[in-house]
């Protein structure tokens, strides 16, 4: 199994980010991943460490689609795959509702179709083996609608790609759309994870890879840990319990969480409701605290030091390819990669 490191959603100054990116480099660490959100984009820091660093892989973990047309994404990977010497793994992913249309001002409409159109004009447009054309549903290339001056023609990249086949992470949550990562996907981005509960989480995996007639190991099992590292675990568990908590317990307007209904496949839908309910009253600090501390030491890495490098150990046993945790301690990182 590797190791991956996180890059936070805040933005932190560079000067503070790259000795942390440069220690991770030294020691062996496989991976370095920016996040996006909707503070610093996912691709901007990538450039830079590009420049600064040598063997270590850069990935986003992740563009987000709907922030993105898929010829501006293919344009981005095949770049910075040029400028890291070939080091780049393209992740993607959805992101949700209130950010695609509070943020970006686009719809949420038939996410996992979106996904699959993406990722095929992606592809195809790195590929640089023939003009691109596309006509889905949600995708039109080149487009004729509504507007269309009448006059566009298929193009083809001016750049030849240092790679014409870069991988292609998705950042799936809900079954479905795992599924669809089991199909089209090099690798899973996986939010919720946990050995302990490794046979239900991967199922919808399975079905979308026998669905495309591919082997397990054709798709690369990466996910994200929070570490709050602490003098005890319980320490280390507050520290993550309000985080969790509106993971699991926030509601959007349809009503759908993804991560309440992974929490629940696990074996924690008591929980879930209990903390869903105090969120919707308003009772903040309840819900905080009934965050099951299991579920915390499951897929989260919380507590002193000895400890989490044992929970790392547990890990070495599952299906998981790399193991990214979102950390800025060197000597955490320094532990995990000895025993890995």
């Amino acid at each position: 199994m590797h190791l991956g490191l996180a890059l936070g959603y805040g933005g932190e100054p560079v000067e503070e980010l790259l000795p942390v990116v440069e220690h991770a480099e030294r020691i062996g660490v496989d991976s370095v991943w920016s996040v996006e959100e909707y503070g610093p984009d996912a691709v901007s820091i990538l450039g830079y460490l590009a420049a600064v660093t040598h063997r270590v892989a850069l990935g986003t973990a992740v563009m987000q689609i709907p922030a993105r047309t898929p010829a501006t994404t293919a344009m981005t990977a095949m770049t910075l795959d040029m400028l890291s010497g070939g080091r780049f793994r393209l992740g993607l992913g959805l992101s949700v509702p209130w950010i695609v249309e509070g943020w970006h001002g686009q719809p949420y409409s038939e996410p996992l179709r979106r996904t699959r159109e993406y990722v095929e004009i992606v592809r195809r447009a790195v590929a640089h083996d023939t003009r691109v054309e596309h006509d889905g549903r949600i995708y039109r290339l080149p487009y004729r609608g509504p507007g269309s001056s009448g006059t566009a023609r298929p193009v083809k990249s001016d750049m030849v790609p240092l790679r014409p086949d870069i991988p292609v992470h998705l950042g799936a949550i809900g079954p479905r759309n795992v599924a669809l990562t089991g199909e089209i996907a090099d690798g899973w981005l996986a939010g919720l994870y946990a050995p302990e509960h490794e046979a239900v989480l991967t199922a919808p995996l399975d079905e979308g890879l026998a669905r495309a007639g591919r082997a397990p190991g054709e798709v690369r099992i990466s996910p994200i840990l929070y570490v709050a590292r602490a003098d005890t675990a319980e320490e280390g568990r507050d520290r993550l319990r309000p985080l969790f908590a509106h993971l699991i317990g926030a509601v959007g307007p349809s009503g759908r969480n993804t991560y309440f209904d992974v929490a629940c496949a696990m074996g924690y839908e008591g929980a879930a409701h209990t903390v869903r309910g105090h969120l919707a009253e308003g009772r903040k600090a309840e819900a905080f605290a009934a965050v099951p501390d299991t579920l915390l030491d499951e897929v989260a890495l919380p507590g002193p030091l000895p400890a989490l490098v044992d929970r790392i150990l547990a890990w070495k046993d599952s299906r998981v390819d790399t193991l990214i945790l979102l950390t800025r301690d060197t000597e955490l990182l320094e532990a995990a990669q000895a025993v890995l």
